[in-house]
């Protein structure tokens, strides 16, 4: 799966940004929903940045392994970890909204980083349907956001911050939407997500590419679970252990890089984790009875 980065976003939607002037903040902007919504369909993709949409009109949300049918004023957020689209059904797109890096929210000053929010943990619900006072407010937030992204001000970066914030404080005050499809268990869910975020570190591009999540300890962490609740829920709805799931993923696409491209054994083994090309060497003929090396000669 594709992911989407904020110069990409740029180059196909906003061409003109890459070429504002300097006092526009090149890891942040705020746009109307009409500029580029339309009644066009958005890929299913990763994006590396953060996206907040107030979102006017009609379509459906896919998002994660959850679908949303939006029908009246809502509040989105989307992180870079989880992928999703949107797919419009009324003609009447309108609305805004932001986007930004993790590098834009946490600066030395501000170390309270977006991802410690609940908004974008990992299995949260992302969508807020609004009253008329909360459109209100969501409204005058990002209006805000507009006309302060074309001044000069000095200090205007940690402005539009401050109004990320409250956008994500509006939010906090809300109840989420609760008509997702959802799992018909935890075990179901916990394992779902165990899957996805297994699933989303990979296709591996480059050598500089590095997995950042290789054991079962690494997962329950990000999914806020104690592993062995984890190690439980996964061999429950699947048969196999969360461990067993990890390697074989590292051995398919081990196996894929092995073939398909010409980096060396040290550069597959590094960003696929390993520290010493010899550990996966072993790891590798433990689970397919050959060694790298001699499974690119076959």
């Amino acid at each position: 799966m594709k992911t989407e980065t904020i110069e990409e976003f740029y180059t196909r939607l906003a061409p003109d940004y890459s070429s504002a002037p300097a006092y526009k903040p090149k890891q942040f902007n705020v746009q109307q929903r009409n500029y580029n919504c339309g009644t066009s369909v958005t890929a299913y993709n990763r994006r590396d940045f953060y996206k907040i949409s107030f979102i006017i009109g009609e379509g459906t949300l896919y998002y994660a392994n959850k679908g949303l049918k939006v029908d009246r004023p809502a509040l989105m957020f989307s992180n870079p970890m989880i992928p999703y689209s949107w797919e419009p059904s009324s003609e009447n797109q309108s609305g805004y909204f932001c986007l930004f890096t993790e590098s834009f929210i946490h600066t030395e000053s501000h170390h309270t980083s977006v991802l410690a929010s609940p908004l974008f943990k990992v299995g949260s619900e992302p969508v807020f349907f609004l009253d008329e006072k909360q459109q209100e407010r969501v409204n005058s937030i990002f209006e805000s956001m507009m006309q302060e992204i074309d001044t000069e001000y000095l200090h205007k970066t940690e402005l539009l911050r401050s109004y990320v914030h409250l956008l994500i404080h509006e939010a906090l005050k809300m109840q989420p939407a609760k008509n997702y499809f959802k799992h018909t268990n935890a075990s179901s869910r916990i394992t779902n997500l165990f899957l996805e975020l297994l699933e989303r570190q990979f296709p591996i591009d480059t050598p500089q590419h590095y997995l950042s999540l290789k054991t079962p300890n690494d997962f329950a962490l990000k999914l806020s679970l104690h592993v062995n609740y984890l190690n439980r829920a996964v061999k429950q709805i699947t048969g196999k252990t969360t461990g067993l799931h990890i390697a074989e993923r590292i051995i398919a696409e081990a196996k894929a890089l092995l073939k398909h491209t010409d980096w060396n054994v040290a550069e597959i083994a590094n960003c696929l984790g390993f520290e010493y090309p010899a550990y996966f060497n072993n790891f590798f003929k433990k689970h397919t009875l050959i060694t790298p090396k001699s499974f690119r000669s076959e």
